[in-house]
């Protein structure tokens, strides 16, 4: 697995070999996967990209997503494998919203895929500048100061 910038390891598994044509003209894969690997000493940092991201569990603890959408709503989601504690087996962020994840059980790890949809490219990745994310929901300040650097 390679290191991913926003940290944790990822590993593309499938790159669709149907190309869409976007609004701006530029083209992507219908659709890719990955497994991403993150453990409880680190974090996934906020981020956004330009597509819908499919987050499925595999293995290993629960993983905590922090989506913060554009109307400065914030969500959760937890991706696990116990659904009695109110975990999903998969859940969805959407384009465009600013997101972050952890694993909150100290000394585990998840193991989950992602599915991107039109498919992921680097290009439409954007990593979140602390201070200009706090600039802009506030009301989020401590989630935003624990899942930036």
């Amino acid at each position: 697995m390679d290191k991913h910038p926003e940290e944790g390891y990822f590993k593309e598994t499938y790159k669709a070999s149907e190309v869409v044509t976007l609004e701006n003209g530029n083209q992507r894969s219908a659709s890719t996967g990955i497994y991403f690997l993150l453990t409880s000493d680190n974090f996934s940092a906020f981020h956004k990209i330009k597509s819908d991201e499919m987050w499925h569990h595999y293995q290993g603890s629960a993983i905590s997503i922090y989506i913060i959408h554009p109307n400065g709503e914030l969500e959760l989601l937890k991706i696990g494998n116990n659904i009695d504690k109110g975990e999903q087996l998969q859940g969805m962020v959407p384009a465009g919203c600013w997101f972050g994840s952890r694993v909150e059980e100290p000394n585990t790890y998840s193991l989950v895929g992602c599915t991107v949809s039109p498919g992921f490219e680097f290009e439409d990745f954007e990593m979140a500048k602390r201070d200009e994310l706090i600039l802009k929901f506030p009301q989020h300040k401590e989630i935003i100061m624990s899942l930036t650097r």
